[in-house]
């Protein structure tokens, strides 16, 4: 049997680029607290996005809370129980209560015709999730928020490098969430950014990153530690570089998958988006009236070396941590508890032998 077949691995650049990148680190001793690494970083984001306001975080997590605290949200934030556990934590942890929309079921995104029967007078911001590349309906959300007054906030973890009609992910809404995780597209080891639209929200987030601190006698602000470090900037600054080959790479593993598995009946897809360019994040596949189901096919795979994923199974609004509390109940969501009961995202990085994707799909079909 060959070597474990991961569901991701991270992407890195040549160790000799790396060292060449960090040289200078070595020079400076500068290690963290926004140095340069940080600054050209944060620059170089801004200009990949075409976006005006960037801020760089730890992870991607502590940028959803600062950018919630930031804003100074108090109150109910409609989002989706498909998502990963920092989204629904990051509202409960800043004090808000999430009330949690449904997802429609051909791009496991918020479904725009469930969200305004959620709004009421506590209701002060919507918080959709960008799913495995796919993007929310924007047009849709932002429409209902301008109607109501409320704040839009992206959780775009999924969504780095994607485009809509040309318009970067994120640039739409108040604010758009990016977690740069070792797993993710695009990784700087750890870390996280915000992109937003209001430049006078820039002073408070980098108040809240860094303890509220304006000068070596002057802390006016309350505030943690949420900087991302040199190292890890550096991580961005070469990973960015190499990511539009990825991206190809990522694509060319897709189309492979589609190849073995399209058509195939029981097996649903992950739909394309008219006008939208992926960034091929993940493959995930439902199984839906097949003649295996999740589980069997998820042992089946990890018995020959390879791992999938049941992502995102369970849904947040069924974790055992908020048990009885009211509204988390995951009969509330029935489309996104049955998607998550049926779904598995197969083994998708840039240097994935296709022969090996042929491998994965003849032991779906065999």
């Amino acid at each position: 049997m060959n070597d474990m077949i991961n569901v991701t691995r991270s992407s890195l650049p040549d160790y000799e680029e790396f060292c060449r990148e960090i040289a200078d680190i070595w020079d400076s001793h500068w290690l963290t607290n926004m140095g340069a690494k940080h600054q050209q970083l944060e620059a170089a984001l801004a200009e990949y996005w075409g976006a005006e306001n960037v801020a760089l975080l730890t992870n991607g997590h502590l940028a959803l809370e600062n950018i919630i605290q930031a804003m100074e949200l108090r109150g109910e934030i409609i989002t989706s129980p498909y998502t990963f556990a920092s989204t629904t934590h990051a509202i409960v942890r800043c004090g808000c209560t999430p009330v949690f929309c449904d997802i429609e079921p051909e791009n496991f995104t918020m479904d725009p015709a469930k969200i305004e029967a959620l709004i009421t007078d506590r209701t002060v911001a919507i918080l959709p999730i960008h799913v495995y590349g796919n993007l929310c309906d924007t047009e849709a959300i932002e429409a209902i928020a301008k109607k109501h007054g409320l704040k839009v906030i992206y959780d775009g973890a999924h969504s780095f490098g994607v485009k809509k009609n040309g318009v970067s992910s994120a640039c739409f809404g108040d604010a758009t969430m990016f977690s740069f995780h070792a797993t993710k597209v695009f990784n700087t080891i750890e870390g996280g950014a915000l992109c937003f639209r209001d430049k006078a929200l820039k002073q408070r987030i980098n108040d809240l990153k860094n303890f509220g601190i304006h000068g070596p006698e002057s802390v006016p602000f309350v505030g943690g530690n949420a900087k991302m470090n040199e190292f890890c900037a550096a991580m961005g600054l070469c990973n960015l570089r190499h990511l539009d080959a990825w991206l190809q790479q990522r694509k060319a593993v897709v189309e492979r998958y589609r190849q073995h598995l399209e058509g195939v009946p029981g097996l649903k897809l992950n739909r394309e988006q008219p006008g939208v360019e992926s960034n091929y994040a993940y493959f995930p596949v439902v199984f839906d009236g097949y003649k295996y189901d999740r589980d069997q096919v998820f042992a089946r795979l990890n018995e020959n070396g390879i791992v999938a994923r049941k992502y995102f199974y369970p849904v947040t609004n069924a974790f055992e941590c908020y048990a009885g509390l009211p509204g988390f109940d995951p009969a509330l969501t029935p489309v996104a508890s049955d998607v998550a009961a049926r779904v598995l995202t197969l083994p998708l990085y840039p240097e994935l032998p296709l022969e090996d994707v042929d491998r994965i799909c003849r032991l779906i079909l065999d």
